[in-house]
């Protein structure tokens, strides 16, 4: 087990939780979510707290959570989407674990979230637009803290996984 800790950032739908909770457990350490985290300590769903108190009230509650969370030591943390758009969200990934961006070309995104109605960002009229104009938004934020980028596309989860365990040992990034 390796006491660095593991953040994943990316687009929603790339995989960060399904890869996180795999990636936890082959490298044995906790995993956290942290839009599950925030709907545990909420008692409501992200979906509810977007409508109720609005994206600042939610990245409000995100921030906060990111923040006790990056303070732990040796975990794997999968973040929420738009978790980036915070600076001080981007400075605590930075500063306390290694961070792995997860990307995933555009068109799979779209069969990913197709028929999903919990993502209060793609309730408009136009996903593709709407996850066009997050990748414009988003991407260099992901870039500007990132430690690795990782494609989450036609791969199995093991394989993906495997690729990252094998790219951060090479690195001498864990044992």
């Amino acid at each position: 087990m390796t006491q660095k800790n593991i953040f994943l950032v990316g687009l929603m739908a790339v995989g960060k939780s399904t890869v996180g909770r795999t990636l936890a457990e082959t490298l044995e350490m906790p995993f956290y979510d942290s839009d599950a985290e925030i709907e545990l300590r909420a008692g409501a769903e992200v979906s509810w707290i977007f409508d109720v108190e609005g994206e600042k009230g939610f990245r409000d509650r995100e921030e906060h959570v990111i923040d006790e969370l990056s303070q732990m030591r040796g975990v794997v943390l999968a973040t929420g989407g738009g978790a980036v758009k915070r600076a001080a969200n981007r400075q605590h990934l930075a500063a306390r674990g290694i961070v792995i961006h997860l990307d995933c070309p555009l068109r799979r995104l779209l069969a990913r979230t197709r028929n999903d109605k919990k993502r209060p960002l793609l309730q408009g009229d136009n996903p593709e637009e709407i996850l066009t104009k997050l990748v414009r938004e988003r991407a260099p934020l992901y870039d500007e803290i990132s430690d690795y980028r990782f494609i989450s596309d036609e791969q199995s989860v093991k394989s993906l996984v495997q690729k990252i365990v094998t790219q951060l040992r090479a690195d001498h990034r864990i044992e």
